[in-house]
């Protein structure tokens, strides 16, 4: 069935094509490095660096927008290492948009280590114990710093538990600093000629009430972009599917959508159906570097479909790759699937020599960039 065109007018994202089959859109984000075609996938470059690659390479790849983390890179190198080079672009050699997590996540992965208040968290450095402090309004400064395009506000990241009364105080919190970081981001960026965009969270596990409870508080806020967060941390995928179908109707569709944290291809699929713009994850890296390749299945026109098992998880670490001799034989655009075997990747891996890694992370990168494109082109022949 065909698309139409849409054309909503706000200056920071517009929508350019809607299908008809699916709440699926393409848009276009406006950001001060760049505008940035939408859907998008991006990887993750946690202390300014995705791991075995140069920004020169990550651009060669197809990378529009690279995500980092404000509290890794406070503390190394520093905010004021930050401020000599005036920005993370200039530090990491990377031209394009960067989003920064605010720290919300670390209130969920280092619970163990953090004392959390209305006022703010505290945390125990992982690196060397220190105390840190992070508020709503700190973690907007610390980002400015950084050189951020796109802000999340500070956030209560919960566990994935079934207790709705713990889920239902971080909502709370959650609201109460996105009021604070939108009133500390005014300031800060009164007059600026270029400002950056502001995100909101919307947290409430896997119950409607608090979901929409959530959205409809930011929505008073008013933010440039509303993500989905407290997703893909154990809850079935039917329950994550269900919380995306919730929010696609109360969420405005005139802004763009991030689900943070999604990061398996079918995820991905699923969520832009549902109007979902944005994505980031550490799975295509990781995975790369633990010995796992996304390979896309060859079909009998040989085109890449995106229905049903369109793709493999191949581990090059077993036996059987010892003496296999063809290429990995997929349709990615990696130089190394057309001139490597899947027998010398697994000797790379197997030894444990350090070009494997830098192999596996483009290999698996470029598989993610290109699915993004096929949805893209999925969505502009309306068969998406």
């Amino acid at each position: 069935m065909a698309t139409r065109c849409l054309f909503i007018n706000l200056a920071m994202f517009k929508i350019i094509k809607q299908s008809k089959i699916s709440k699926a859109r393409i848009g276009k984000l406006k950001t001060s490095h760049g505008d940035v075609e939408t859907p998008f996938f991006m990887p993750i470059a946690t202390r300014g660096a995705v791991k075995n690659l140069s920004g020169s390479e990550l651009n060669d790849l197809g990378a529009s927008v690279v995500l980092s983390n404000v509290f890794h890179l406070s503390i190394r190198p520093g905010l004021g290492v930050l401020k000599k080079i005036k920005g993370l672009h200039n530090f990491m050699g990377w031209g394009g948009p960067i989003l920064t997590d605010s720290g919300g996540y670390q209130v969920f992965s280092l619970a163990k280590n953090r004392k959390i208040s209305d006022k703010g968290v505290r945390f125990k450095s992982p690196y060397d114990g220190l105390d840190l402090f992070f508020s709503p309004e700190n973690v907007i400064e610390h980002q400015k710093i950084i050189g951020s395009d796109i802000l999340m506000v500070l956030d209560e990241c919960p566990a994935f538990i079934k207790e709705k009364s713990i889920i239902s105080n971080a909502v709370d919190r959650t609201g109460l600093w996105a009021k604070r970081s939108k009133e500390h981001f005014q300031r800060t960026f009164k007059g600026a000629r270029k400002k950056p965009l502001l995100f909101g969270i919307v947290q409430g596990g896997v119950y409607r009430d608090l979901r929409e409870r959530a959205a409809k508080e930011l929505l008073r806020i008013d933010f440039d972009g509303y993500a989905i967060g407290g997703l893909c941390l154990g809850e079935e995928a039917q329950e994550t599917k269900t919380v995306l179908q919730w929010l696609s109707d109360v969420l405005p569709v005139d802004k763009p959508r991030y689900q943070m944290g999604a990061g398996l291809p079918e995820q991905i699929l699923q969520a832009v159906k549902l109007g979902v713009d944005m994505f980031d994850c550490v799975i295509p890296t990781r995975n790369a570097r633990h010995g796992e390749l996304f390979v896309f299945k060859r079909h009998k026109n040989k085109e890449i479909g995106l229905k049903g098992s369109f793709y493999e998880r191949i581990k090059i670490g077993n036996s059987r790759f010892k003496e296999d001799f063809e290429r990995l034989d997929c349709f990615c655009s990696c130089y190394f699937c057309r001139q490597l075997t899947k027998a010398y990747l697994h000797h790379l891996f197997k030894t444990g020599e350090p070009l494997y890694q830098r192999l596996a992370t483009l290999h698996n990168l470029r598989f993610y960039f290109e699915l993004m494109e096929n949805i893209k082109n999925g969505i502009k022949k309306g068969g998406f």
